[in-house]
C-alpha cells in the first residue's frame, strides 16, 4: 500500500533522441554534406564582398539605397491610370470592385446575345450574290445539295 501513494515519475525523455553514438554519427555526415562558403555566397546566405567586414555592412546599405533609387525611378515612369485605361490593360469602369466581375461577366453575355441575334439574321449566300457582294457561292456542292433537299422536305411538310 505504501506503492500507491509513492508518485509515479515518468521516465520518458521530453523529446525523443536518438542514443549519443547515433547522434554523433548523424552530426558528422550533416558536417560533411555541410555547402561551402562559395555556395553559400552564390545562394546570398553569406555576403559575397571580398571587402572588410567593416566596409560590408556600408556596402549593403549603399546597395539598398541603389535599390531603393531605383525602385522611386521606375514608379515615377510608370503610366497613370487613365493611360492604362486607354491601352484596356485597366477596366473603364465606376462601379464599385465589388462589382466589376459581375459586370464584366453581363457584358461578356450581352456581346455573345447580339452576336447570336447577328449570326441568326445575317443574309444567305444567295441573297449576297444577287445582292453582288458575292461572285460565287463558297459553300461546297453537298453543302448546296443538302440545303436543296432541306428546302424540298420544308415544302413538302408545309405543303402538305
Amino acid at each position: 500500500m505504501a506503492d500507491e501513494n509513492k508518485p509515479t515519475v515518468d521516465e520518458t525523455p521530453i523529446s525523443p533522441s536518438r542514443p549519443y553514438p547515433e547522434r554523433k554519427n548523424s552530426l558528422e555526415k550533416l558536417l560533411t554534406n555541410r555547402p561551402s562558403p562559395d555556395e553559400l555566397k552564390q545562394k546570398n546566405i553569406l555576403p559575397n564582398s571580398s571587402a572588410a567586414p567593416a566596409i560590408q555592412a556600408q556596402q549593403k546599405e549603399l546597395d539598398k539605397h541603389m535599390r531603393a533609387d531605383s525602385l522611386n525611378e521606375k514608379i515615377a515612369h510608370r503610366p497613370s491610370p487613365d493611360e492604362l485605361r486607354q491601352k484596356n490593360i485597366l477596366p473603364d469602369t465606376s462601379a464599385a470592385p465589388a462589382l466589376q466581375a459581375q459586370q464584366k461577366e453581363l457584358q461578356k453575355h450581352m456581346r455573345a446575345d447580339s452576336l447570336n441575334e447577328k449570326i441568326a439574321h445575317r443574309p444567305s449566300p444567295e441573297e449576297l450574290i444577287k445582292e453582288g457582294v458575292l461572285q460565287d457561292d463558297p459553300r461546297s456542292p453537298e453543302e448546296k445539295y443538302a440545303e436543296a433537299i432541306e428546302d424540298e422536305y420544308a415544302k413538302r411538310e408545309g405543303g402538305a
